[in-house]
């Protein structure tokens, strides 16, 4: 159960419990697809403000196995990590195979050696029983956007069936199964899906089917749907999200949780995520530069690394740059939803998301903030 500390409009700031510790909302959850985040440690997850991790069932189920980690002794031992752990089922992953859809499940490829693979709701809760996350997700039929009516809701209908079977083979009481709402960006839907899979009685929710190819104004009307059907005492996860605009624009709605590999992505390709807007170290401008990635930011990199020795570091190809640039970005993005919590106690969220969106340079041009 949630425990909604404060709210302020829709957005809310809470907590709530798991096997491995608390968690609190707003949160952000690093993405460990393989049970790591690239080129990071959890030394450096801790340094950078993470709670909760995110990995996934998908690539961890061919490689190296749900077998080889449960008899490490379960996820959180194998990848040393003693905070809560989500795991994704691999919906989404799953939906970039195109892979062949029934009723029993779905059949792909495996990216790794092409095998035939083939995965149920059933085995899906399966594998994450063994892999051991304080939180399993249902397995849900993901499509992409823009699709027609008939077939997102009929996505949406096999997510529900599948929910019922998921929850149905669930057993272990020390790990909370998340439901998943889907419904494109159809309002009925996203309402009519939000009820049916509120009404199974899961500990929490996963909105899921965003992100793949919607524009903002459609997501969060989308959001604003699903939300309203949703328990105002249990967490609402908006799946794949993780821009600081468009996370803020769901904390506005009331979502809860986040994750995407977004700031580590483009951490991996030189582009620094700060409080001034965001910008690709590689310039030649920044040869020889003293100055900080972020002057706002107190970690690792920013404390330590000038801008120019970065950009050395980015150019030639060095591992260290992944690692340091990485820091910064999860470090600012796991800001972001901090003070986002800071300031919906403080019943100041507006205020805040104006100012986090004009500094970044998110302005209409009479100067206000846009706040979709």
């Amino acid at each position: 159960m949630l425990t909604v500390e404060a709210t302020d409009g829709q957005a809310r700031s809470g907590r709530f419990e798991t096997s491995h510790g608390t968690v609190e909302t707003p949160a952000f959850m690093p993405v460990g697809t393989r049970a790591t985040v690239r080129a990071l440690d959890v030394h450096d997850l801790r340094a950078a403000g993470a709670g909760i991790v995110l990995s996934n069932t998908y690539h961890l189920m061919l490689r190296p196995g749900a077998d080889v980690i449960e008899a490490a002794g379960g996820l959180h031992r194998f990848m040393a990590w003693d905070g809560p752990i989500l795991t994704d089922s691999g919906g989404y992953q799953i939906f970039s195979l195109q892979p062949r859809i029934t009723e029993d499940g779905a059949a792909f490829r495996s990216v790794y050696d092409g095998s035939s693979v083939h995965l149920s709701p059933e085995g899906a809760v399966a594998v994450q029983e063994s892999l051991g996350p304080d939180i399993a997700m249902v397995l849900d039929v993901c499509i992409g956007l823009p699709a027609g009516r008939p077939a997102v809701e009929a996505a949406m209908e096999r997510t529900l069936r599948w929910a019922e079977r998921s929850l149905a083979a669930h057993r272990r009481p020390d790990q909370l199964l998340f439901g998943i709402v889907q419904g494109g960006v159809d309002d009925e839907l996203r309402a009519r899906s939000a009820r049916a899979t509120a009404d199974l009685g899961f500990p929490g929710f996963g909105i899921g089917g965003l992100s793949v190819g919607e524009d903002a104004s459609d997501r969060n009307r989308a959001l604003s749907a699903a939300v309203a059907e949703l328990p105002i005492d249990k967490p609402r996860y908006v799946m794949g999200l993780g821009d600081t605009e468009g996370v803020l624009d769901a904390v506005a709605r009331g979502a809860d949780m986040f994750d995407c590999v977004l700031p580590t992505r483009l951490a991996r390709h030189g582009k620094a995520l700060t409080s001034v807007g965001d910008f690709n170290i590689r310039r030649a401008e920044f040869i020889g530069s003293n100055e900080p990635l972020d002057p706002a930011c107190a970690c690792l990199t920013c404390t330590t690394y000038e801008r120019g020795y970065l950009r050395h570091l980015v150019a030639t190809g060095e591992l260290l740059a992944h690692r340091l640039m990485s820091i910064h970005n999860l470090t600012f993005t796991l800001g972001v939803l901090s003070a986002a919590r800071a300031a919906i106690i403080a019943g100041t969220f507006d205020a805040y998301r104006a100012a986090h969106l004009a500094g970044r340079g998110f302005v209409d041009i009479d100067g206000t903030a846009t706040m979709p």
